[in-house]
């Protein structure tokens, strides 16, 4: 490997927003947030919109979410007659 060319591979804190559900694992993200965990060390946090936690696949609560209305026009227009 060239030296100098990759990124700093670093432990960092990921939160999922929806649940506040932490863990702590390694990336080359960066963030300007940081958190402090129990161990009491301070690492960058990274904010993600779903995680395990809050999955629908991982749950077990399956929901369609459907902003823009597509799921119904499927239905109307696949529908049995």
């Amino acid at each position: 490997m060239k030296a100098g060319i990759h990124p700093e591979y670093r432990e960092v804190v990921f939160q999922d927003v929806t649940s506040d559900f932490q863990f702590l694992t390694r990336s080359t993200l960066e963030s300007k947030e940081s958190v402090k965990l129990e161990d009491g060390n301070e690492y960058p946090l990274i904010k993600v919109d779903i995680s395990s936690a809050s999955h629908p696949f991982y749950t077990g609560k399956h929901k369609i979410m459907d902003t823009s209305g597509r799921v119904d026009k499927f239905r109307k227009r696949y529908a049995k007659k």
